[in-house]
């Protein structure tokens, strides 16, 4: 079988310069990663950090995900990927996800409430740009219709979706060369795992690959590491007022078994809790599941449960000091060797 691929993910909430990001991604080349992650939207610029990071390192960048329809025309994004695969020779993934959900997200996006059926038509749509092929953008994007980059012979850019649910998940099993989870319990990669599976088999296709960051706070400081990690876990976790608890992430979460929990926090929230307070609340149970906070002993064996049954994981790191030494601290406790060694 297959060993798992280990790479590291960096973004901007760590408040680090361009210079201080490439630095941090050379150690994380001395220490063994195998890939270098960030999201877009941030800055420095997801597409510019992974050229930085490509040609300092030469390992596999990869951006996880750039929100495509809410952010990105086709042949914007085709223009960009394919730019770094020439500038990786080769070593460059795309991740691309929907950007939102609900009527009210796509209609902002002047697109069908449609998501399938969007990222089908987004991802097929760039990868035949990327291939040297003429496509047309009708019903993704308001700017122009008929497009083409004009090259050909650019390197392959594998094509990751980002997936919760089990629609998106078949179509990454369909259509994609990966699928990016997040958030996951190893139960949920598991099913993940078999949706996707099923996906593929449908098309007559392989299994497309599953990559997941992983996030992690390590810290000496366990009430400080405790709290940063559960800020950013309730972010995502936790439905926005008048959002239905099935949408989303916070859909997800309740599918794991975290519906009640999350509903105390909402009720807290909306009678003026703040952040941090809903940080100090968050039982235990629910951030153990999804991630690890604390000292570095102890690390390695809670990422390599966590990150059962993945084909790749990213090390997601979040600090409660600033700077890029935190952050080297982190990659230093979970090095691949290391998460091998405790798995």
């Amino acid at each position: 079988m297959p060993i798992m691929l280990i790479g590291v993910g960096l973004d901007a909430r760590l408040g680090l310069s361009f210079g201080e990001v490439r630095d941090v991604a050379a150690e994380a080349k001395r220490l063994g990663f195998e890939s270098l992650w960030t999201p877009a939207g941030g800055v420095p610029d997801a597409f510019h950090v992974c050229a930085a990071w490509s040609q300092d390192t030469g390992l596999r960048t990869g951006i996880s995900v750039v929100p495509a329809a809410r952010m990105w025309t086709p042949v914007a994004l085709a223009a960009q990927a394919g730019t770094l695969a020439q500038l990786s020779d080769g070593r460059f993934v795309l991740g691309m996800g929907t950007g939102g959900y609900g009527p009210g997200f796509w209609e902002s996006a002047g697109l069908p409430d449609r998501p399938i059926a969007v990222m089908r038509r987004y991802i097929t749509t760039v990868r035949s740009l990327l291939a040297g092929q003429p496509a047309t953008s009708e019903g993704l994007t308001l700017g122009p219709r008929a497009m083409a980059l004009g090259v050909a012979g650019l390197p392959v850019v594998p094509l990751y979706i980002a997936a919760l649910g089990p629609q998106m998940l078949r179509l990454a099993g369909e259509v994609a060369d990966g699928a990016l989870l997040n958030w996951a319990t190893p139960a949920r990669i598991a099913e993940s795992r078999s949706i996707v599976e099923a996906g593929a088999a449908r098309a007559g296709r392989a299994r497309a690959p599953l990559a997941m960051y992983i996030r992690v706070c390590v810290d000496d400081d366990v009430v400080a590491a405790r709290r940063a990690f559960a800020e950013q876990a309730l972010g995502y976790a936790m439905g926005r007022p008048g959002m239905p608890p099935t949408a989303g992430y916070r859909g997800m979460f309740g599918q794991m078994g975290f519906g009640d929990i999350l509903g105390e926090l909402e009720e807290r929230r909306d009678r003026g809790a703040s952040p941090a307070e809903l940080a100090d609340a968050a039982p235990d149970e629910l951030l153990r599941a999804v991630g690890y906070f604390g000292p570095a002993a102890g690390a390695a064996e809670a990422y390599a449960r966590l990150c059962a049954g993945l084909d790749e994981t990213m090390v997601r790191i979040i600090t409660a000091r600033p700077g890029p030494e935190p952050v080297v601290e982190a990659m230093a406790a979970l090095t691949p060797a290391v998460i091998r060694a405790a798995g």
